[in-house]
């Protein structure tokens, strides 16, 4: 004979189920209302939240400034959220160009020739990248230099975009509370350049991106930034710029 403790006046107040137990053996849910008489008592549950939580969708987590992503951000959103790296405007002038020089460097890594710069400027361990040149050290903060590298963030559909992307990169390579203002951008035969300013405290430095397609699995990067403690270089941005290519 099957159990009688369900009641048995109305079989069909029994749950269709037994209730599951939780690992520690304690019923995981219990009807909570008792069969009326001449009624069908169904088992009430009592929800797991409050109504409205089901719909109610949870909020993303901010990005934050780095080169890491907020969970559920693209590349572009934390780009647009980072308030180190205003919005690019509509209209930038174009630098104005020299020849791109004779004198070059081949970065077979990144798929690039980029302009090997007379000195003060000089050749110096690449690591982390995969070329850089240098100033002499100044008597105070960060020094000029030239590196080139593979891209270090996610490639983007438009070079344009993931010239943007490696602009705010690069703030990883100046002072502590660097901050970018627009000077320029432009499409270069090979790619997208990108000029700015990027000021620290009182101080600040001029910089430059340039993003080639040079055959590689990744688009190639020059980086250059010149602080002002050694200005009279700063001549030299747009002589990069005119002088980075692909390696083809």
């Amino acid at each position: 004979p099957e159990p009688t403790a369900e009641p048995a006046a109305e079989p069909t107040a029994e749950p269709t189920e037994e209730p599951t137990e939780e690992p520690g053996g304690a019923p995981a849910v219990e009807p909570t209302a008792a069969p009326t008489s001449g009624a069908s008592a169904e088992p009430t549950v009592e929800p797991a939240s409050a109504p409205g939580d089901a719909t109610t969708p949870t909020p993303r987590p901010t990005p934050t400034p780095g080169t890491s992503l907020a969970p559920g951000y693209t590349a572009m959103e934390a780009l647009y959220a980072d308030k180190r790296v205003p919005r690019l405007p509509g209209k930038l002038k174009r630098l104005s160009l020299p020849r791109a020089s004779k004198n070059v460097l081949r970065d077979k890594r990144a798929g690039l020739i980029l302009p090997d710069l007379p000195k003060p400027w000089k050749s110096y361990g690449p690591a982390p990248f995969t070329s850089r040149q240098v100033l002499p050290p100044p008597r105070r903060g960060p020094r000029g230099m030239l590196v080139s590298c593979p891209v270090p963030i996610e490639p983007q559909k438009s070079d344009r975009d993931t010239a943007l992307l490696a602009a705010r990169w690069t703030l990883n390579h100046h002072p502590e509370g660097a901050r970018i203002r627009w000077l320029g951008s432009q499409r270069t035969k090979a790619g997208w350049a990108l000029s700015y300013q990027v000021t620290y405290g009182k101080r600040s430095s001029r910089a430059a991106v340039v993003i080639v397609d040079g055959g590689m699995s990744k688009p190639g990067l020059v980086f250059i930034s010149v602080p002002d403690t050694q200005r009279s270089r700063w001549r030299d941005i747009p002589r990069v710029i005119a002088g980075v290519r692909a390696l083809r």
